[in-house]
């Protein structure tokens, strides 16, 4: 599905009277979790899921081929687990 399919499917899930309308609510929602996981808070929405963020430790490896090493540093990554009622209506 492109991002135009899915600001109309919001637009018609929503009632939104236009497709500006629908692509503003959808970035506005986007926004509000990106800076909700700036901050390391977690997001639950019952029933859909939640985001929330992950510390990765540093790690090495080698790469493939060749005796080179690198490092990877430590970092923070989003995390999201998908709700039940989600899993459930896509294993139907």
């Amino acid at each position: 599905m492109t991002k135009a399919e899915f600001v109309e499917l919001v637009q018609e899930k929503g009632g939104y009277e236009s497709k500006a309308a629908a692509e503003k609510a959808i970035k506005a929602f986007t926004e509000a979790i990106e800076e909700a996981l700036k901050r390391k808070e977690t997001v639950t929405l019952v029933g859909f899921g939640t985001f929330s963020t992950v510390e990765v430790p540093e790690k090495s490896g080698k790469v493939p081929g060749t005796d080179k090493t690198y490092t990877k540093p430590a970092h923070t990554a989003p995390k999201f687990k998908f709700g039940k009622s989600i899993k459930d209506a896509v294993a139907k």
